[in-house]
């Protein structure tokens, strides 16, 4: 029974350490969400492609989550309508997204 409780002692520490350091790193990036007013010749794809990036989804990730969080059922957004999408940014820095919304 000695041999075996080394080897289940390894792991859990190893499962412990692996945690510990995906809270780290894990905590460094929040990702937040932007309000931006859809111009004319928009499509999410190409917003996926402006603000790639400030997100770290791909292009079908980001436009699967922009439809679902702003209930789009289609593939078509219009201008003048304000749509939510996800942006990432490290705490600790300062960065103005709010200034992209006007590009």
């Amino acid at each position: 029974m000695d041999k075996y409780s080394y080897a289940i002692l390894l792991i859990i520490l190893s499962c412990v350490v692996a945690f510990i350091l995906s809270l780290r790193f894990n905590a460094d990036v929040e990702e937040t969400f932007l309000t931006i007013t859809v111009s004319e010749g928009d499509s999410l794809w190409k917003i996926s492609n402006q603000y790639s990036n400030q997100h770290s989804y791909s292009n079908d990730e980001f436009v699967s989550w922009v439809k679902h969080h702003n209930k789009i059922d289609g593939d078509k957004i219009y201008p003048g309508e304000e749509i939510i999408i996800p942006v990432n940014y490290e705490v600790g820095t300062v960065t103005e997204y709010a200034s992209a919304a006007g590009e």
